[in-house]
Order: structure tokens, then C-alpha cells, then sequence
């Protein structure tokens, strides 16, 4: 019994885990249809003048978030007046550039 309960425990920890993935190791290993596979189609896809194409790909949405602060009198007209605190947390993006043959030649990522 004890045994279940651990192995159970461990499944559940590792399933909450998120492994980074090493681009440097796919460089020149992965192809733009591995690419298509994991992630979709590209939002944009260039072709360069050499024959390699860069794509982009969203890995998260940019989101707005807008939370209340405290209350504070205020003599007068209005008696309490609420402050709200606004974060934006912009989109992310995974930049791939591909070789004519199709392999993994640079990466980026960056956000916008």
C-alpha cells in the first residue's frame, strides 16, 4: 500500500513538471516539419534570399490584467475613491530559421 501511495505521489509531481527544451542541441537536427508538427503552422513565414525560411510561432498570449487597490477617503464629492493597477504581460514567440535543407539553423525568443 505504501508503495502505491509513492509511486502515485512521484506521477503526480512529475506530471506538473515542465522540461525546457534545449534549442541548442536541435540545431541542424530539426526540421521545419517536425516544427509544423509540434507547434502548427506558422503565424508568418519568410523565405530569405539564400532559400532558408523563418517562421514564428505564438507560444502564449499577451494578457491584460487589472486589479483593485485599496479604498481611500476623500473628502468631498466622492467620499471613497478606488486606484486599479494595470499589467500587461505580452505575447511570446519562438522564432525558427531553417536552412535550405530544411534543418533548424538559428532560434530566438522573444516577446511583443
Amino acid at each position: 500500500m505504501k508503495g502505491m501511495i509513492m509511486t502515485m505521489l512521484v506521477a503526480l509531481m512529475l506530471t506538473g513538471c515542465v522540461t525546457p527544451i534545449d534549442w541548442n542541441a536541435r540545431i541542424g537536427v530539426y526540421t521545419y516539419n517536425q516544427a509544423v508538427e509540434d507547434y502548427g503552422p506558422p503565424i508568418s513565414l519568410t523565405t530569405l534570399k539564400d532559400g532558408s525560411n523563418v517562421g514564428d510561432w505564438m507560444t502564449q498570449r499577451g494578457t491584460v490584467v487589472t486589479t483593485p487597490g485599496p479604498y481611500v477617503s476623500n473628502p468631498g464629492l466622492y467620499p471613497r475613491r478606488g486606484f486599479y493597477s494595470t499589467t500587461y504581460f505580452p505575447a511570446q514567440f519562438l522564432r525558427l530559421e531553417f536552412g535550405v535543407d530544411d534543418r533548424l539553423k538559428t532560434w530566438k525568443e522573444y516577446s511583443k
